[in-house]
């Protein structure tokens, strides 16, 4: 297992899962907040991280893995951005809703429950495991 877990959220309309699958990964840029920057900062080629659709979604729905860890953000003009190359393992068996993990005594205090409008957010091991299992998924 990595050293690292983490949450990265897209709208599906924009970019959803199946459309990152199809590509074989994507250079995730465009992140222009600066806590979910320093999130960025902090991965590290082989960390995993959940794919989340936002927006009328709401739901856990894939692992990636950061195949190539931060850089600074091409699509920048300016400021100090960085950007990490994804790419898709596998999807979840069954989705998790954020309804689920608000409700769930273990996933309350995930920074997804707490602040559920930043795009890249760190996940403990505790909850990455626990959330494969309401997943019925593993690695």
């Amino acid at each position: 297992m990595p050293n690292s877990y983490w949450l990265v959220k897209q709208e599906p309309s924009t970019y959803s899962w199946s459309t990152f699958v199809q590509d074989k990964g994507t250079n995730w840029t465009g992140v222009r907040n600066y806590q979910a920057r320093n999130n960025l900062r902090a991965m590290k080629k082989g960390d995993l991280a959940f794919f989340y659709h936002s927006g009328d979604e709401k739901q856990v729905v894939g692992i990636a893995k950061v195949a190539k860890g931060p850089y600074a953000d091409p699509t920048a003009t300016e400021g100090d951005w960085v950007a990490v190359d994804l790419v898709p393992i596998k999807p979840l068996k069954q989705n998790v809703t954020l309804a689920t993990i608000k409700a769930d005594s273990v996933l309350k205090e995930m920074l997804l429950a707490r602040n559920s409008r930043l795009s890249v957010s760190g996940v403990t091991e505790t909850e990455f495991r626990y959330l494969l299992k309401l997943a019925g998924t593993t690695i």
